[in-house]
């Protein structure tokens, strides 16, 4: 027996316990934080159910054969808050109550009087880190005290109606006192559950290289975290900050002001909200720096990543359920139910997503739902390696009552940016009306149902300046590794398509300029399907540019060393008004209505659909990472993260796939249940 498995025991924790307990089983720990203090390799923290109001910073980290769990005793049944409750209120103006709080509960971080904003925070800095909740519902932050009395809808929630129940906030100096006010449009809310963030984080190490910790079956919500940008200390109720191998499995978490789960970067004072403080250089060359920066800083495949984080319900968080930036390198992130991530629209950035990850190297995405968010998945910068799989998107788009999203971000179900891949997206079900946003290169698109549009084709990677493209160069790196193999602009293209369907699942509009920053972006896609490839090259087109003499012809390459790269495309099934790509030799294209509709019983989704009396037997050809070739920049093939190739022979739900009929399915059922 080894050393470490000696030590392995139990350490016990019960909020119901009095003070001073040693954490056994006889007498309990009365704080998570207490047993943190001394938890080592190879030991259970077991938490008895209980709110727990603290912020868990462990303080040792486990062992790759050792890991320091800390697991709910019920599942669900101990909660982990940033908040506190809200008593004493007393009238103040018609529907508005005031309470007054000492700011001696703070400590040395107000939520009251620190502002949401930073790097790529593109809405007025007007809204705190405080939150005020009615019986586990977050009210709406007032720029005023007259606002708050007037208690009027915004017009930018996804539900205005309850937008009318608003709080402000605003300090007496004298007495060192925080005031709230808050309108309950009639509630006594010294009669109902009301309270208060006052902790920024709930379960993160304040020291980076806390690894091999799990933290498992808690309910974890309501903190006071801060914007989390990817050249910035990225902020989350939850988070491993900045080490190896952490587990967070079968947790519900919700209602942070920012972020709920952080996978990503450590604090660098020298890149740290730089343009924002300093202005002098872009945003975009700090994400360059802040990449070799982390290189200096140790971002190794040996010291960073690799968590998991599984079956995790995530929701009502205002920036993202989960941001990652290099941290989050060769993770897994799968079974996780997300759903609505920046609903109140009260903050705006180019940061909001279901998930955000920077710098995604070989994450695998799979078997997520994701629903009702700004957007779903967004893969922002290197995402080579990265594998978006059997996952469930849809309704990630504006409802119909909401004209314009007031945080200034687009819409869709996967979002790929600026990365030269390789990046595959397989076997997902993508039901929004933007099903992949790809301003970047070197994606493989296979086997996927998408009722919306591709977007951003050949743009959204430049900014115009004084009349100049500015293009944003952005790394790659040796496969596999962290280690930046070299710097280019997005070309275009290197994208490959095959056995999906793409169905026009929503009407036809007139377009309209997208893009607020005077990036270089091309009208609003709201047609269906691949035909926005059309003036792209073929292999056999593009190669040709090559056939040059002798070296001493290097300059007449220069023109297709900044063209378009190749894309090919095949076996894919365009209905209901979608269309191809002229260049597609083998595919299937059929005007008739179908129908694809899911609805949700129970908690249990099903897809209701008649694509597969349109599509028959047709039938595309067997993908596998020989078929998919490389991505051009890294020349790296689409395989899986340990090297090994892929063969696309099992479908959405795992089940053997006999023949390569196009989309997720490998049954041509007109009924699925799908969760």
């Amino acid at each position: 027996m080894s050393e470490i498995s000696q030590k392995e025991h139990t350490l016990y924790v019960d909020i119901n316990s009095p003070e001073g307990g040693d954490g056994s089983r006889e007498h309990p720990f009365r704080l998570i934080g207490d047993a943190a203090k001394v938890a080592a390799p190879g030991d259970t923290v077991l938490v008895a159910p209980g709110v727990y109001r603290e912020w868990v910073d462990p303080v040792n980290a486990g062992a790759e054969n050792a890991r320091i769990t800390y697991r709910s005793a019920e599942p669900l049944g101990a909660e982990i808050t940033g908040a506190e409750p809200l008593s004493s209120w007393e009238p103040f103006e018609g529907n508005v109550w005031v309470c007054r709080v000492d700011n001696s509960v703070f400590g040395d971080y107000n939520p009251y009087t620190t502002l949401i904003g930073g790097d790529w925070y593109f809405m007025p800095p007007s809204k705190h880190t405080g939150a005020v909740y009615l019986n586990d519902r977050a009210l709406y932050e007032a720029v005023s005290l007259e606002e708050c009395i007037k208690g009027e809808p915004y017009m930018g929630a996804w539900e205005p109606e309850f937008s009318i129940y608003k709080w402000y906030t605003e300090q007496d100096k004298d007495a060192d006192m925080t005031v709230i006010y808050a309108n309950f449009q009639g509630k006594d809310p010294n009669k109902e559950k009301v309270d208060f963030n006052v902790r920024r984080r709930c379960f993160f190490p304040s020291r980076t290289g806390i690894g091999y910790i799990t933290l498992s079956g808690f309910k974890v919500d309501k903190a006071a975290t801060t914007w989390a940008p990817p050249a910035a200390f990225q902020d989350g109720m939850i988070g491993p900050h900045w080490s190896k191998g952490w587990i967070i499995e079968d947790c519900e978490v919700f209602f942070s002001k920012c972020c709920g789960i952080s996978l990503g970067k450590y604090l660098d004072p020298d890149n740290d909200h730089f343009f924002t403080t300093k202005y002098v250089k872009s945003a975009t060359q700090m994400e360059r720096d802040a990449v070799c920066r982390g290189q200096y800083h140790g971002w190794l495949k040996e010291n960073v990543g690799s968590h998991i984080v599984r079956r995790c319900h995530i929701h009502h968080c205002e920036q993202t359920g989960i941001v990652g930036r290099m941290g989050c390198v060769f993770s897994v992130i799968e079974d996780n139910h997300i759903h609505n991530i920046n609903n109140m629209q009260e903050l705006g950035g180019a940061e909001i997503a279901g998930i955000k990850l920077h710098a995604a190297i070989d994450v695998v995405f799979r078997r997520n739902h994701i629903h009702h968010c700004t957007m779903g998945i967004w893969c922002d910068w290197e995402a080579q390696g990265t594998r978006i799989t059997r996952n469930l998107l849809h309704d990630n788009h504006l409802p119909e009552s909401n004209p314009l999203a007031f945080s200034l971000m687009s819409n869709q179900d996967i979002f790929i940016e600026v990365g030269h891949g390789p990046t595959l997206i397989d076997n997902n079900v993508l039901l929004s009306r933007c099903s992949l946003r790809m301003p970047t290169q070197g994606i493989a698109f296979v086997h996927n149902l998408c009722l919306g549009t591709l977007a951003d084709i050949g743009s959204g990677t430049a900014f115009m300046v004084n009349g100049n493209k500015e293009e944003r160069y952005t790394p790659y790196h040796f496969p596999h590794r962290t280690e930046v193999m070299g710097f280019m602009s997005i070309l275009h293209g290197d994208d490959r398509f095959y056995n999906n369907i793409f169905v026009q699942g929503y009407p036809v509009k007139k377009t309209a300029p997208a893009g607020d920053m005077g990036m270089v972006m091309q009208e609003v896609n709201t047609e269906s399907g691949t035909f926005v490839f059309d003036e792209y090259p073929t292999y056999g087109e593009w190669i040709k540019q090559f056939h040059m003499e002798s070296p001493a012809d290097m300059f007449l390459c220069m023109p297709a060393h900044f063209s378009h790269l190749p894309v090919w495309a095949g076996g894919n099934a365009y209905l209901a008004g979608a269309k191809a790509w002229k260049k597609e030799e083998s595919f299937l294209c059929d005007k008739s209505p179908v129908k694809v509709e899911l609805t949700e019983k129970d908690g249990e989704y099903f897809l209701k659909t008649d694509i597969f009396e349109v599509i028959g037997r047709f039938r595309g050809e067997s993908v596998s990472t020989e078929t998919l070739g490389k991505a051009f920049e890294p020349d790296q093939p689409f395989e899986n993260p340990d090297g090994t190739p892929i063969v696309f022979d099992t479908d959405y739900f795992g089940l053997r796939r006999e023949a390569a009929i196009p989309g997720p399915f490998a049954n041509t059922w007109s009924e699925f249940k799908l969760l």
